[in-house]
């Protein structure tokens, strides 16, 4: 279904040459931080205490004329009546002795407190615990199911980054490991099924509208493919209508918007977009119905976060990097891949790059922290290959044209690996 582009303002055209030359620094941003003086500004007062310092309160003595002797019959009261009191309450307890001295009550509580009397007491100091020895064994015993698993010195990859405290380098491979296990809750299957008003070209269509939006607000990847995510995820409960698809895609855009980015275009800017075919109670509604339908629950692991990090075990250069990436995102628009999990389909794109660079194929490093083997994404890497092999759609042309750039290595016009080549590698590897 035609998608009506958005008006585009007329600093885009302007800003088209940041854009491109922002792009390709994209994995290396770096904030510049200024550092605030710790000098006072010229002509600011000096640091000085509001009050008396309390460290101190109980060492100073102030003296006020004419106060004396009012403090001093105050003490005095104070004292005579907690004589009165104390003398009150002797009282009381002799006279309660007296009246109950002859009940056998009486004289088994004064049984009780001669034994007590007679007892030796015991020094407070033999009923405090013994101290622990820390350097025993026993104490330093961590439990089993506490114990992190070494890493293997070969198969390090993040102590370069001890210093970064962003890249969590202490439990980086923790994230990931906990990012796969957490795939499990989102698996998806072809769902065209459950929509009867949609089919497969539409929602290509809608993707690769969703690219090109990506690329005009200068968006993260990572926003587009968990909008993506999104967007099957709410598609494989609820049945829409054509008209809607274009709405949900956008909704689902500024909820990724709102997870990922930093500065997340307002609401007007996604309305703009759709040629102000929407309200915006209709966005709203639609945002509300698309968190409740996934229980609010929409950090779902991506691809592209998992190819970064396979990237690095085997120190892939930005080229290859950039190969894969473009490999992972034509398979956003393939209904097909909507049910391969993230790292499966990382784990394929990476290897493709890696085969069709002449780099090797799938070595220990890789084994060890995606957790997989050649043979379980053979069918993902297959499937793949098809999909570049086959001609593509004219009017789906965004995802190529982009990864066409100089500022992406203009990887989309590589040539496609030989299947044979290909396969020799999926059986050595």
């Amino acid at each position: 279904m035609p998608f009506t582009r958005g008006k585009k303002n007329k600093e885009a055209a302007g800003n088209k040459a940041s854009r491109v030359n922002g792009a390709a620094s994209e994995n290396q941003e770096e904030a510049t931080q200024v550092k605030r003086s710790s000098s006072p500004p010229h002509g600011a007062p000096k640091k000085r205490t509001a009050f008396i310092d309390i460290t101190n309160a109980h060492k100073v003595t102030i003296s006020l004329p004419g106060r004396k002797r009012d403090s001093a019959k105050k003490v005095e009261k104070k004292t005579n009546s907690a004589s009165v009191l104390s003398k009150n309450q002797t009282n009381l307890q002799k006279s309660s002795s007296v009246s109950s001295e002859g009940s056998p009550a009486a004289k088994e509580r004064s049984d009780v407190e001669e034994k007590k009397n007679e007892e030796p007491q015991k020094d407070d100091s033999s009923l405090a615990e013994e101290p622990v020895d820390v350097s025993s064994p026993a104490a330093r015993e961590v439990p089993a199911h506490i114990q992190r698993q070494p890493i293997p010195e070969e198969f390090d990859i993040d102590s370069d980054n001890s210093e970064d405290c962003y890249m969590c380098p202490e439990y980086a491979k923790d994230i990931f490991d906990y990012l796969k296990k957490r795939e499990e809750k989102f698996v998806l299957s072809n769902y065209m099924d459950k929509q009867p008003y949609l089919s497969p070209d539409m929602r290509a269509i809608l993707i690769d509208w969703l690219v090109e939006v990506q690329e005009n607000f200068e968006l993260f990847h990572e926003t587009l493919y968990l909008a993506v995510k999104l967007t099957d995820h709410y598609l494989s409960k609820v049945p829409i209508h054509r008209d809607l698809l274009q709405l949900v895609g956008s909704t689902a855009l500024l909820i990724a918007c709102k997870f990922e980015e930093r500065c997340p275009p307002p609401v007007e800017d996604f309305l703009y977009i759709c040629d102000d075919a929407y309200k915006r109670r209709e966005l709203i509604g639609i945002e509300a119905n698309i968190l409740k339908t996934l229980s609010f629950d929409i950090n779902i692991p991506i691809p592209y976060r998992f190819l970064r990090r396979y990237a690095r075990c085997v120190n892939a250069g930005m080229d290859t990097l950039t190969l894969a990436r473009f490999f992972c995102e034509m398979s956003l628009m393939e209904i097909d891949f909507v049910e391969e999990r993230g790292s499966r389909l990382a784990s394929a794109c990476l290897l493709m790059a890696l085969v069709t660079k002449n780099l090797g194929g799938w070595c220990p490093i890789l084994q060890f922290h995606s957790g997989y083997q050649v043979s379980d994404f053979k069918p993902v890497v297959r499937k793949l290959h098809s999909m570049l092999q086959a001609p593509s759609d004219d009017n789906l042309k965004t995802i190529r044209n982009k990864y066409s750039h100089k500022v992406f290595f203009e990887v989309a016009s590589l040539p496609l690996v030989d299947i044979n080549v290909l396969e020799k590698a999926l059986a050595s590897s």
